[in-house]
């Protein structure tokens, strides 16, 4: 096996390692001071690393300023041992959704700062929303993409907005951070999110997310109508199947808090 050449290591990758290493030796949320000692690391620069991974997912902060391993990353790394195909356990829901509603049912996965379109079930009529498998969306012009900001609290969504500057893509789109916050904490709240010709004039979307096991959301489960033929009828449905698809996928609300918006 080839080894590899002390010159060609990433330093930053190399603590970021260490830093993981050592908070999972911890049954509990360990303090900043605790992993400077453990890793050698500066006390700064452990806690710049951190926020990284903070960021980035891997690591959570609790009310108290200690850390821990997330969801996310425990998830990751039992990928190996786990069998379940979210897009296989939603397809036969989708299907039943299409079926009754007469409209195009998407399934979302977040990458970043977009999502996008695994999945689709498309209506036997003529006229139906089209979305292309593989194509983006930007969050916060989706109902599902709005529902994930929503879960990450208002820095969450500051950061995005930051990040992305809230592009306007309809005179509907959200395009200030205060009144994004309020729609992302509402969708949260009322367990759906709608699309009101956000991302384009014409087309109206209700969504839900999809949670692992661990509590995290893995997908958004929508609905894609022509504004005009979408009805709130359909929420209960839509609700009732996103939490089909969860529990099989392993989800037990009672064994789960899931992040609220702050």
């Amino acid at each position: 096996m080839t080894r590899v050449k002390p010159e060609s290591r990433i330093q930053v990758i190399d603590r970021a390692a260490t830093l993981l290493d050592a908070i999972s030796r911890y049954t509990m949320p360990v303090t900043l001071k605790a992993l400077s000692a453990d890793t050698n690391l500066a006390p700064s620069t452990a806690f710049r690393i951190l926020h990284s991974l903070i960021d980035n997912h891997f690591v959570d902060r609790d009310n108290t300023g200690k850390y821990q391993l997330s969801g996310r990353l425990i998830r990751l790394s039992n990928y190996q041992y786990q069998n379940v195909d979210f897009r296989k356990v939603a397809i036969p829901y989708m299907e039943k959704l299409r079926d009754k509603f007469g409209e195009t049912i998407n399934l979302t996965a977040r990458e970043g700062d977009v999502v996008i379109y695994v999945e689709k079930a498309i209506p036997n009529r003529m006229m139906h929303v089209q979305q292309i498998i593989g194509s983006r969306a930007p969050l916060h012009v989706t109902g599902v993409g709005k529902m994930m900001l929503g879960m990450e609290g208002l820095e969450g969504i500051v950061g995005y907005a930051q990040r992305t500057n809230l592009p306007t893509y309809t005179r509907k789109t959200f395009s200030d951070i205060d009144s994004l916050e309020r729609e992302c904490v509402r969708c949260v709240e009322q367990g759906f999110a709608y699309d009101n010709e956000e991302a384009e004039i014409g087309v109206g979307c209700i969504g839900v997310l999809l949670y692992d096991r661990y509590g995290e959301v893995v997908a958004g489960l929508s609905v894609s109508a022509p504004i005009e033929r979408r009805r709130d009828e359909w929420i209960k449905d839509l609700v009732k199947a996103g939490k089909s698809i969860s529990i099989e996928l392993g989800f037990v609300k009672s064994e789960h808090a899931i992040k609220k918006a702050s």
